[in-house]
């Protein structure tokens, strides 16, 4: 299952007793704020979490896949992420139970 918007908003009003308003402008919030600094150009570091850089992509010759057209594609800026060793370790830890249960 993939974690929505919608989902946030409903954990964060039922486990901290938030009306589902204000849950929602938390969520709404927050994420209007990763994505100011995003695009400044700064990193976004939320610790036991990870990492959001953002780096910078060289113009580069590629192909248009549906033609088969050589074409030079133009330099951009694009979003990684790196976790951190708490949620790298967590997630293995969790793959390492299920693993031990078979």
């Amino acid at each position: 299952m993939t974690l929505t918007k919608e989902h946030l908003i409903n954990t964060l009003a039922e486990e901290n007793g938030y009306s589902r308003f204000q849950a929602a402008e938390l969520v709404e919030t927050l994420i209007e704020i990763i994505k100011s600094r995003l695009s400044s150009g700064e990193d976004v570091l939320v610790s036991g979490f990870g990492k959001f850089c953002v780096r910078q992509k060289r113009e580069r010759r590629g192909r248009n896949p549906a033609t088969g057209e050589s074409m030079v594609l133009a330099p951009r800026r694009v979003v990684t992420f790196k976790w951190s060793g708490r949620l790298r370790d967590r997630i293995n830890e969790s793959l390492q139970t299920e693993a031990d249960r078979s």
